[in-house]
């Protein structure tokens, strides 16, 4: 892996701290923070400019340039604080009829999986976890298990493009491609996608997508997106309903109105895209994705065979990014996670999901292999002296 070490000094991070849990929030550098910092300023220095008049050109502004990276229509993208948030306005929604079912996988982030469940629930639809093997042995193999769950009350398709507690890249591609074949709704949650891995969603032609920018983008916390198709769009109401509803005045489309014109908020954050993009470029964040991924690769059997477990899938770029998760035997993952922060001074999780439990590292332009040692070097060290890890 190539050194990083003049990026490593953007990123205000604890340098006592051996930060391997990039993947939860991410961490803004310099560059980009003090790009939403002036842009706090210019709010409190003229607040009713800046929320009631500026607002529709700026925010306009940053989906221009947010369309552009993600290949997509800056009208079909609407500013959220979280991925989350986006799912609440699809699941709450969506058409769904007593009997129909949403088909995802058991591998799917925590929230959202209460999310379908709750509004499947209200309204008597059915979310089906469909079971995927662990360890993944191939593309051919996920796609098989997948569609075993489909039945001819499957309505949609919801599913990661990169899973936050396996670290698994999905093939969304191809299930968005069957699912088309198949008459589905395809809504797909690539929280951990836009700056992570190669992306562009013509080529994805997912119905709806939601990403998050405050992740591997870069930006500021509180930044993410929730991209509907265009003829799709009039479907889903807004979660909190403001200005932009029944206004006699439409002034960009009802799903921008609705979505968008919710009063008083601070969308600084919104308005740092194009600064986060400028940065990413300068600083040529494909190649440094690249090669943080194969350091995340090249170390991930070692922490496996320490742990006497396999890794989840092969060891290749198909199925892993930045991101590599540790099968772990713990009856306390909490303990443990708390244990590697206070004692050793690394901030990892330690993610229970279903029966196995995680424990995860991400990797970026600050990280080197010397973070890694440390991980490796304090799980020897807790084996050998506590009874949290079992092997």
């Amino acid at each position: 892996m190539n050194s990083y070490s003049s990026l490593k000094a953007d990123f205000y991070l604890n340098p006592d701290i051996a930060f391997l849990n990039f993947g939860s929030f991410g961490a803004c550098p310099r560059p980009i923070m003090e790009e939403y910092q002036r842009l706090q300023l210019q709010m409190e220095r003229d607040p009713v400019q800046f929320i009631a008049v500026w607002s529709l050109e700026n925010l306009k502004r940053s989906r221009t340039a947010l369309g552009n990276y993600i290949g997509c229509d800056a009208d079909d993208l609407v500013y959220v604080p979280n991925p989350s948030y986006a799912m609440n306005i699809i699941a709450k929604s969506i058409d769904l009829k007593p009997g129909d079912e949403v088909l995802s996988t058991d591998l799917e982030y925590g929230a959202m999986d209460r999310t379908w469940k709750y509004y499947c629930d209200q309204k008597g639809a059915k979310y089906i976890r469909q079971a995927i093997s662990l360890p993944v042995a191939s593309k051919e193999k996920f796609l098989e298990e997948f569609w075993k769950g489909l039945t001819p009350n499957t309505k949609a398709i919801f599913i990661s493009h990169i899973t936050s507690t396996t670290a698994l890249k999905l093939p969304v591609k191809e299930i968005c491609e069957q699912a088309k074949e198949k008459g589905l709704l395809t809504i797909v949650d690539g929280a951990h996608v836009p700056g992570h891995i190669p992306f562009d969603m013509k080529s994805l032609k997912a119905d709806i997508y939601t990403g998050a920018c405050h992740k591997w983008m870069l930006t500021p916390k509180g930044c993410s997106f929730l991209y509907v198709k265009k003829e799709l769009q009039d479907l889903f109401d807004p979660l909190v309903v403001s200005w932009g509803y029944g206004n006699p005045t439409i002034l960009q489309t009802r799903f921008l109105d609705y979505h968008q014109m919710q009063g008083t908020r601070d969308f600084t954050a919104f308005l740092t895209i194009p600064k986060a993009i400028e940065y990413l470029d300068k600083n040529n964040w494909r190649q440094v994705a690249v090669d943080c991924a194969a350091l995340a690769r090249s170390n991930y059997q070692r922490f496996c065979d320490l742990m006497n477990t396999r890794p989840l899938c092969p060891l290749t770029d198909e199925f892993l990014g930045q991101m590599c998760s540790i099968p772990i035997k713990t009856s306390q993952p909490e303990k443990l996670k708390v244990l590697l922060y206070e004692k050793y001074h690394i901030e990892i999780p330690v993610m229970p999901h279903g029966p196995h439990v995680f424990l995860r590292y991400s990797i970026n332009a600050f990280n080197d292999q010397k973070d890694l040692d440390k991980l490796y070097d304090a799980l020897v060290d807790i084996k050998a002296t506590s009874d949290l890890l079992l092997t």
